[in-house]
């Protein structure tokens, strides 16, 4: 096992114990936040002009039993008040944070783990590697929530190799949720520049400062987002907290490139922003962001964006958007993903890779659809993702992150398929092309675990709730259907 893994199962098994004060993973890890945050500028020498005197770690290592535990909760109060003008991530770190700890000796058990673990025994960037270990860990224990905002690291890393980030570009996730998608950016650029020191001073700083970009909507989510830039060396300054659907994300910069995984369902209320012209009688978070990330990449710009079924095929809306996106820009390959990736069974998701146009030029001439759902094993935690599960794909994919390097149709066999922009009119632009006969069971007859059976459960019912939402809305626009 390696270290970061190894710390992760010890702060891990500490849940256990905690359990017991009635904590729930995910109430853990944000407390291990807060506590790993204050190790952390301590270990790094950054109290100075951010963490007062009296709400550091050392404060905190040096009581015990009731008293720390009430330390514990003043230090929550005070650096999450915004009338201290403390540093801005701090407090974003802190706002509104309170303990969920009730019995001191819990805490008095979690504070001598953390200032136990040898931390300089490891890289700089484990620290951060520990803390996304954490936050997988969470979801694999807590699909049904985590599903919104957890992408597997391994998807992630394959849409970042495929799109090939490059210094000076700008880098948005309009869903930011734990960052996982603008860290492997980061890493991915800083591998090509040696840690930027390749580059010249000025490019340096805007790759540390203004380089990535975000929005998450989800205060405690945001909370862990910080932690993990934070923690991975990572300036948060352009990364917000607000709604991409709202006036707050069409302040977005355009970007290079957009990396995402934007939430499914209901978004409880249609976007509020005036842009999103064709979605914005839609009531769902899925067609809305990716009419925002049509709307934000700069001309020639690329993305890569995870999405559920029925944005492939949605009537109404649906159409409309999939026709202004093959018009506007070349959208050159969808991956079909294997069930049981995102936690909840009954979800079918796919990615989608277009480029914007550059004036008049753009438009789609073919789509390249690979299949890697037919014939395949369902997977979750008992069957996790691999390199391997997408080698294929990323070989007929190419070297091209614009989707133009020499490819292959494998015919009505095999798994990767050309597809004209007539005979996908003549479909009335529905996306969701099948061709391989599936002869394996159904990927869920081989789920024994009472939770990913429930999950799969929630997952059939949240794509029915989808088409029937999809359906009343197209009804509504157009009273005469």
């Amino acid at each position: 096992m390696n270290p970061s893994a190894d710390l992760v199962q010890k702060l891990w098994r500490l849940c256990a114990v905690l359990r017991k004060d009635g904590i729930t993973y995910q109430q853990y890890v944000t407390e291990l936040t807060y506590l790993l945050f204050l190790k952390m500028m301590a270990e790094q020498k950054r109290e100075d002009g951010k963490i007062p005197a009296g709400a550091r770690w050392g404060d905190l290592v040096a009581e015990e039993g009731i008293k720390r535990l009430a330390l514990y909760r003043r230090i929550l109060a005070d650096l999450g008040d915004p009338e201290k003008r403390l540093d801005r991530t701090v407090q974003a770190v802190f706002a509104n944070a309170a303990t969920f700890i009730r019995e001191p000796v819990n805490l008095d058990k979690l504070v001598a783990a953390i200032d136990d673990l040898r931390w300089f025994s490891e890289a700089r960037d484990s620290f951060g590697d520990l803390y996304e270990g954490l936050l997988q860990k969470n979801a694999e224990e807590t699909k049904r929530g985590a599903g919104q905002y957890f992408t597997p690291r391994v998807l992630i890393d394959l849409l970042v190799r495929l799109m090939q980030p490059k210094a000076g570009e700008t880098i948005q996730d309009p869903a930011t949720g734990t960052g996982g998608f603008l860290i492997a950016a980061d890493q991915f650029m800083k591998a090509s520049t040696d840690g930027y020191f390749d580059l010249p001073s000025a490019q340096q700083k805007f790759q540390i400062h203004h380089a990535l970009h975000g929005m998450e909507n989800v205060e405690g989510v945001y909370r862990l987002l910080l932690m993990n830039l934070f923690l991975h060396g990572i300036d948060s300054w352009h990364i917000r907290l607000g709604d991409t659907l709202s006036p707050d994300g069409a302040e977005l910069q355009k970007a290079d490139l957009i990396l995402t995984n934007p939430p499914f369902g209901p978004a409880g209320g249609r976007p509020s922003r005036d842009d999103l012209t064709v979605t914005a009688a839609v009531s769902s978070y899925q067609l809305p962001f990716v009419e925002h990330c049509l709307r934000c990449l700069k001309p020639g710009g690329r993305a890569a964006i995870v999405v559920p079924d029925n944005v492939l095929f949605e009537d109404g809306r649906g159409r409309d958007l999939r026709r202004m996106l093959m018009d506007r820009c070349d959208l050159h390959t969808i991956l079909r993903l294997p069930t049981g990736i995102f936690y909840a069974q009954g979800v079918k998701t796919n990615v989608i890779f277009f480029t914007k146009g550059i004036g008049d030029s753009g438009e789609t001439q073919n789509v390249w659809i690979y299949d890697l759902r037919a014939n395949m094993p369902a997977f979750g935690k008992t069957s996790p993702l691999t390199l391997e599960t997408f080698a294929d794909f990323e070989k007929a994919f190419g070297a091209d992150p614009l989707g133009r390097a020499p490819r292959v149709d494998q015919g009505e066999e095999g798994r990767f398929r050309c597809f004209t922009r007539e005979f996908i009119a003549a479909r009335g632009d529905n996306l969701d092309v099948t061709w391989l006969r599936d002869t394996s069971n159904d990927a869920e007859d081989t789920l024994t675990e009472p939770e990913e059976l429930i999950d799969a459960l929630m997952g059939h019912l949240k794509s029915a709730l989808l088409e029937i939402e999809a359906l009343g809305e197209e009804l509504a626009s157009d009273p005469v259907a």
